[in-house]
């Protein structure tokens, strides 16, 4: 990962002629950082006063979204713990709420969903260069809930439906502007991409039953695995073939090669006696959200 990966972006999103609506109800949690050496351990790298959360694990760090609170007025930034120093930044500092950090292929920024000052959700460019400003990834593309990128350009992103009835939608695109292609609906959140075996992953709701499962562009065949518990909505990859999740304060794992076997990973209710939700892994470091008993 590149050395400016760890300079704070560049502070200001753009004008803003009003400020975002409050954000009233973020659920409280924290993020903790676990390392998987010889020895076991783990601490947190957020208290647990506010909402902390899509951590990002990187070879440098970890990226995620906070809360903040001014006047009154609750909205979310992206933020950065940096592995060297310990030191946490605030990278975006805006008057609009981003979410979801996630590495751009090139290397050169992070994307972010974005809640504008009209209300729309787009994807976002944030450059690791100062001298760049931050811009929109697409002006066609709305509302986006979450997204993955791929390795030619493309990427998988999660919709929202258009109505509170509609379902929400994975659609496939890339940055040369094509239309979206969609894929499949009743999505969930978690989103990612297996290099190894040149995969897009995701979950989806079929007949009652959440469902992991993966899509191969050049086949155009969406593939399941296995069914998630009820209660799980996101996942991580721990290599090319295991996916790890999150059941109560346990993490589990299946391997897409022998995927009905259920293995556990690492019992932590030492550490969280609440509830586990969302997952990082990278480089033999473990982000996880712990949510709070309030």
């Amino acid at each position: 990962m590149l050395t400016s990966m760890r300079v704070k972006l560049a502070v200001g999103l753009f004008a803003l002629a009003s400020c975002l609506p409050a954000y009233s109800s973020m659920p409280k949690s924290q993020i903790w950082l676990a390392e998987l050496a010889e020895h076991f351990s783990a601490k947190p790298i957020t208290d647990n006063s506010a909402y902390f959360n899509q951590p990002l694990v990187t070879d440098s760090g970890v990226y995620y979204t906070a809360e903040v609170s001014t006047d009154g007025k609750s909205q979310t930034d992206l933020f950065f713990y940096d592995f060297q120093s310990k030191h946490t930044t605030n990278l975006t500092q805006s008057l609009v709420s981003e979410y979801s950090p996630t590495l751009h292929p090139s290397g050169a920024g992070l994307t972010a969903i974005v809640v504008e000052a009209s209300g729309k959700q787009r994807l976002w460019f944030y450059p690791f260069d100062d001298a760049q400003k931050p811009s929109r990834v697409f002006e066609h593309i709305e509302p986006v809930g979450y997204h993955a990128w791929g390795d030619n350009q493309d990427l998988i992103m999660f919709i929202l439906g258009a109505t509170e009835s509609a379902p929400h939608t994975l659609q496939y695109t890339d940055i040369n502007g094509h239309l979206p292609q969609i894929l499949a609906e009743d999505i969930g959140r978690s989103l990612s991409y297996n290099r190894a075996r040149d995969v897009f992953a995701f979950t989806y709701q079929v007949n009652g039953l959440t469902w992991f499962a993966t899509y191969h562009k050049q086949s155009d065949h969406i593939q399941r695995y296995f069914a998630l518990p009820s209660q799980v909505q996101d996942y991580t990859w721990l290599d090319d073939n295991k996916v790890a999740y999150a059941l109560d304060n346990k993490i589990f794992y299946r391997d897409l090669n022998s995927p009905k076997k259920v293995h556990l990973f690492r019992n932590l209710r030492s550490y969280c006696k609440t509830s586990i939700s969302r997952l990082s892994f990278f480089n033999n470091k473990l982000a996880f959200v712990c949510h709070s008993e309030d």
